[in-house]
């Protein structure tokens, strides 16, 4: 209307809405990885929701909600104590893990973040 005020300088709104993961602001332990890691699908496109929370891109692993260093939205988990026993302990699981065949189809699925 003739009235009504120029809006000549009025901003954009430039919030942006992330789903992020189900263990977003939690304690980021080793059973939580394993929790996520079984829901995980391989198949199914990567997302916040699943993603291999043992997978590592250039040397770092995923946050809460799978994303790495460097990216846009990553979160420092909250990560627990270690010990040595606890150290050789999930030793033995990552061991255990890599024979699986879940885990070795992650090059080039749709839920790895590695191509290869």
């Amino acid at each position: 209307t003739a009235f009504a005020p120029a809006m000549h300088n009025a901003r954009a709104s430039t919030a942006v809405f992330i789903q992020l993961g189900e263990y977003d602001d939690q304690l980021w332990s080793n059973d939580a990885k394993k929790d996520v890691y079984a829901k995980w699908n391989p198949a199914a496109a990567r997302s916040t929701l699943n993603f291999n929370p043992f997978e590592t891109f250039d040397g770092n692993s995923p946050d809460a909600s799978g994303i790495f260093p460097g990216e846009p939205f990553y979160k420092d988990p909250i990560r627990p104590d270690v010990s040595y026993a606890l150290m050789l302990v999930e030793k033995a699981e990552i061991e255990e893990r890599s024979t699986d065949p879940k885990f070795m189809s992650c090059p080039g699925a749709a839920g790895c973040k590695n191509a290869k």
